[in-house]
């Protein structure tokens, strides 16, 4: 019998009632598109750009280079994991939902609650941390023009100047995909030929003029001048958030397969194609900047922590020649802040219609009138965000804690309903589905499960060994946090109350059925 997930929107609405869920959101991507999004939700020159500090301390030129390439592979193994288990259950609860579908039905209940608040959690801080990097980005980007000497012209802004642009950039990325949801694709089709047309002028121009010098090939690929204070295989291993951080997104994209006519095969072609196409942005954009990288120990030790605007400044010797090379980053932040936004409350809103969230009955609640858009768990997003963003009034380093928190919950969720896939339920259901890699698939996933291993003991790690207030990783701080409060509303209302997703006999059913 044909996979019905295969066929067009009638009967991939079908089957999704089959499943217990109604249909509520408009299936308006094409393969495409849903490619593009993948590559928006990475934004990889953007976010390679605002985490360039971390490869500085860790080794410089040659931990940035291969650091990438270590990363990219991972994460390919991770993406080929999350396609082939999205094949077989293609529903806006991604991971969340495959785990509850896979797991044994004694524990089920409890391993879906684990990777829904890991996968909400990841969700939101990453969609924080690139809206508040793009504030932080902005002002270094302006800090280009200088007063006098060494001073640029934001020296003198205090934490709440930050606060507020991050605050007027967090609205701006969620007012546009609530309201102008049937514009997103175009806007997302509009970045991929933004982002060729940036870094292909960024690469022309700092290699052209160079104006203080090209570094060797051997420089390049091979200098390795750790920062950090830690052992080199440490601080080589510190570098890789750089990376990590700019591919998290990878998942995200599940959380979409009601918005696809054929979710089965466009999501799981979507998340490997859209890996492999940052891959490809991210080589050609590392390699240049390589090329006429200034003093690295300079680099590292930035208070600001953005390495890129000085960088493009000493490549070409002018103020308004290297804020021009910026606008183009800046525009994909944006754009980027408004993909993770998207992505972030179909999350929420999947989570919230199995009743896992405290007010989920509001939050469960579809916008009719702005092109079926769940502006209600959008809202409660922007306040998380926005409450969380007040860290940095304690602290400058609170930047850190989104960025590395937000890669942590995102890596455990994708590792859930791979680790139910492999190790309890043998692959049997990946068997015959539309996206079956076989022994490829398992490698993949022992590949996808040591890296989940090395994750969150990683990016709970300072960037610098000497730690002080500023220096410090919370985003240990922000991970149990996210944690006591999960397993608190459990115990308080979720053990008895939290059913999972709705009709899992008729679930089983389907799958069994068509062969998924």
């Amino acid at each position: 019998m044909a996979d019905p997930w295969m066929s067009d929107k009638p009967t991939a609405d079908s089957n999704l009632e089959a499943l217990g869920y109604t249909p509520e959101l408009s299936r308006n991507r094409s393969t495409w598109q849903v490619v593009f999004m993948c590559f928006i939700l990475a934004s990889v020159p953007y976010g390679l750009s605002t985490t360039m500090s971390y490869t500085m301390a860790g080794g410089g030129s040659a931990n940035m280079v291969w650091g990438w390439i270590v990363v990219s592979l991972i994460m390919l193994c991770v993406a080929a994991s999350l396609a082939e288990v999205t094949s077989v259950y293609p529903t806006a609860g991604g991971v969340y939902y495959q785990t509850f579908a896979l797991s044994p039905k004694r524990y089920r209940r409890v391993a879906a609650w684990i990777c829904g608040w890991a996968f909400i959690a990841g969700n939101i801080t990453i969609t924080l941390a690139v809206n508040f990097a793009t504030a932080l980005f902005l002002i270094e980007c302006l800090n280009v023009f200088e007063n006098s000497a060494g001073v640029g012209i934001t020296a003198d802004f205090q934490a709440y100047h930050t606060y507020l642009i991050f605050l007027a950039i967090t609205l701006l990325t969620h007012v546009i995909p609530a309201f102008a949801n049937k514009w997103l694709t175009f806007l997302e089709t509009f970045a991929i030929f933004w982002t060729l047309a940036g870094v292909a002028a960024i690469i022309v121009t700092i290699l052209a003029v160079a104006k203080n010098g090209r570094r060797s090939g051997k420089y390049v690929f091979t200098d390795f001048e750790p920062q950090s204070g830690w052992p080199d295989g440490w601080s080589f291993c510190i570098g890789l958030l750089q990376a990590a951080y700019a591919l998290s997104a990878t998942g995200m994209i599940t959380s979409m397969c009601e918005e696809v006519r054929h979710p089965a095969i466009q999501v799981p072609k979507a998340i490997v194609g859209g890996l492999v196409l940052n891959f490809l942005a991210g080589i050609v954009f590392l390699i240049p900047i390589a090329f006429v990288l200034p003093d690295v120990a300079e680099l590292a030790a930035l208070a600001s922590g953005q390495p890129v605007p000085p960088i493009f400044k000493s490549a070409t010797g002018s103020s308004a020649g290297a804020f021009c090379l910026l606008i183009p980053l800046l525009m994909l932040g944006i754009i980027c802040g408004m993909g993770c936004v998207t992505a972030a409350s179909r999350c929420v809103w999947a989570f919230a219609r199995d009743g896992a969230i405290p007010g989920s009955q509001w939050f469960k609640k579809v916008n009719r009138r702005f092109d079926n858009v769940p502006v209600n768990a959008m809202l409660l997003c922007m306040v998380v965000e926005l409450l969380l963003g007040l860290i940095y009034f304690g602290s400058t380093a609170a930047y850190n804690a989104f960025s590395g928190v937000g890669v942590i919950f995102l890596t455990v969720s994708y590792a859930c309903p791979v680790a139910v896939s492999l190790i309890l339920r043998r692959r049997k259901d990946i068997k015959n589905c539309s996206f079956d890699l076989g022994a490829l698939g398992v490698f993949c996933n022992v590949v996808c499960l040591a890296w989940t291993a090395l994750v969150v003991p990683l990016f709970c790690m300072p960037t610098f060994m000497a730690v002080t207030r500023e220096t410090m990783n919370y985003a240990s701080v922000v991970f149990v946090g996210f944690s006591l409060i999960s397993a608190a509303w459990y115990w308080v209302w979720g053990y008895r109350n939290y059913a999972g997703p709705p009709t899992e006999e008729r679930a089983n059913s389907v799958v069994h059925v068509h062969g998924l």
